[in-house]
């Protein structure tokens, strides 16, 4: 196992300093010294907004056509069950390939993927099945894009060190662009229309296209492997359920996609039906979400080290349930703005100290397959959470159905919480032994300690 993680950055802040707030500023953004990180940083950041319109406008168009709750969670399953079925086939073979020349592909398909959606849009002649195929058309780029994106960030970053800075800087922007984009779609979603919304997302690709481009990437080819893609998988399978902590980090993880996460689904019936909104009130509340989310990013990127992570995954699936939970009694606009955000904060934490851990756990030949499980987890669950999400609401109500997503989430949560003294056991000889990153078994350890 090669030592790339040995090193981490320690910023000694001095009491008191007036320097301080500066300082602190700087260890956020500390992997922005890396060229083609920054390239990619500020590229992604313009698409990301994009990507938020449209997502935002999708459902709501779906709910405006048909006024059906299982449609709703019928097009969200589309645009997610690839994710489920095709990436741990993409990991091994994002572990064979240039993870460079998969993300250009990547975008550049989903580029027209979202010109296709806007064209048919602004010609009026959008019908439910082109979006539901459109959305799974997607769901297949995803599968790809999501493990190669995440497994690249090694790849951009020179100081590596900064990982762990990096995959926070990469929440930070992606929760930047959920706040400005879902408040940007909900106005132009009312003066405009939904197609607008779809060109700005098919248009902000052209600058994350172009940041790769301009990135100096030393061509490595193919990375050549001799065994058959069934014996890779079956070993990447072993490999991640084999280890008891990225096991239950992605087991978790699993069951906040599937039974909290889908609550993102429910919201425009929440906005319209319950709170007695329009499309201005489902774009402020998911701006919420995205702000509690952005602050949450931020504090992880302004950390020093990955210290006591192990601990903050369940605290932040904790916080996200609580949210969930005190959100399916709310009937007032405000109350229901103020518990979003410490929803999207509790979302996203637990989301980015999942992949921080695992991206240090990980062997960089087994990467991709590892992204792969943990895109599984995140995004390949949702499709059935979005189904049993749209079900249950025209069951027992969205209330109802809030509330016991959050309730099911908080069992997980405890449920890792009381496995942290045996993560400490197996993490701290493993750590020791491969020299990766000492204060992630650290943290695990002292999360143990403290019960």
């Amino acid at each position: 196992m090669n030592q790339r993680f040995s090193r981490t950055i320690n910023v000694t802040v001095p009491a008191g300093s007036k320097n301080g707030f500066l300082l602190k500023f700087r260890t956020a953004f500390r992997s922005l010294q890396s060229r083609n990180y920054r390239l990619f940083f500020s590229g992604q950041s313009i698409s990301l907004i994009g990507t938020w319109m449209q997502r935002i406008a999708l459902p709501w168009v779906v709910y405006q056509m048909t006024g059906s709750e299982v449609l709703l969670g019928v097009v969200g399953f589309a645009g997610q069950i690839p994710s489920f079925l095709l990436a741990p086939v993409a990991g091994v073979l994002i572990d064979r390939w240039s993870r460079y020349r998969v993300l250009i592909t990547t975008q550049i398909i989903s580029m027209v993927q979202a010109g296709v959606l806007a064209w048919l849009s602004l010609a009026g002649a959008l019908q439910i099945w082109h979006i539901i195929l459109l959305s799974i058309i997607l769901g297949c780029i995803n599968a790809f894009d999501m493990p190669a994106r995440h497994s690249f960030v090694i790849d951009m970053v020179e100081d590596k060190s900064h990982l762990g800075n990096a995959i926070a800087l990469n929440s930070m922007m992606f929760n930047g662009a959920r706040l400005i984009g879902p408040s940007v779609a909900g106005i132009v979603l009312a003066t405009i229309g939904e197609g607008a919304c779809f060109l700005v997302n098919a248009i902000s690709f052209v600058f994350v296209i172009l940041s790769l481009f301009m990135m100096h990437v030393p061509d490595s080819g193919e990375k050549k492997k001799e065994a058959k893609i069934l014996g890779e998988l079956r070993e990447g399978f072993n490999y991640i359920f084999g280890f008891a902590p990225i096991k239950n980090v992605i087991l978790l993880l699993a069951l906040v996609s599937l039974m909290g996460a889908s609550y993102q689904v429910l919201m425009p019936v929440l906005a319209k039906d319950v709170l007695h909104g329009e499309s201005n009130t489902y774009g402020f509340l998911m701006g919420a979400a995205g702000a509690g989310a952005l602050l949450g990013a931020f504090y992880l990127a302004s950390r020093e080290t990955v210290l006591k992570l192990g601990r903050m995954i369940p605290a932040a699936a904790g916080l996200l349930s609580a949210g969930l939970i005190a959100l399916s009694f709310s009937k007032s606009f405000i109350i229901s703005e103020f518990l979003m955000f410490f929803t999207g904060l509790g979302m996203m934490t637990h989301t980015a100290a999942s992949n921080t851990i695992l991206q240090t756990l990980t062997d960089d030949d087994k990467r991709g397959r590892v992204m792969s499980f943990y895109t599984m987890a995140l995004m390949g669950t949702a499709p059935f959470g979005s189904l049993l999400a749209g079900w249950m609401a025209k069951m027992i109500g969205t209330p109802w159905t809030i509330f016991i997503g959050g309730t099911a989430c908080m069992t997980g949560a405890l449920i890792f919480y009381r496995k942290l003294p045996e993560l400490k056991k197996i993490v701290r000889p493993v750590y020791i032994r491969m020299g990766i990153l000492p204060e992630v078994a650290t943290g695990i350890r002292d999360a143990s300690d403290q019960q």
